[in-house]
């Protein structure tokens, strides 16, 4: 049987914005592992779902679309994010805690 997981992607190392991150994802899992190829060293596989990735807005829909499709799914919950906000002066206050660099 086909399992699938459906989660929030994270944002990436390489951009500070959170593009992307906003829309629930149905990706499935590895049905077989990867081969690598002698000649070239490239990776294949032949299961054609590991290519299939869903978007939708909601987690609702992303649950209603495996459950009518009658997959088996997983869901991970996305954590929640702690910010820290602070000021820009606190960088150069009297009393600050940390090393002074320049």
């Amino acid at each position: 049987m086909t399992r699938a997981r459906i989660h929030k992607p994270a944002k990436t190392a390489m951009q500070s914005g959170r593009a992307n991150t906003k829309r629930w994802v149905l990706d499935f899992e590895p049905a077989s592992a990867r081969k690598v190829e002698p000649l070239m060293g490239w990776t294949s596989s032949s299961d054609m779902n590991s290519q299939v990735t869903l978007r939708f807005d909601s987690k609702e829909e992303a649950i209603a679309y495996a459950e009518k499709l009658g997959l088996d799914y997983q869901l991970y919950e996305p954590k929640t994010r702690r910010r820290s906000i602070k000021a820009y002066a606190d960088n150069f206050k009297y009393g600050r805690q940390g090393l002074w660099t320049h």
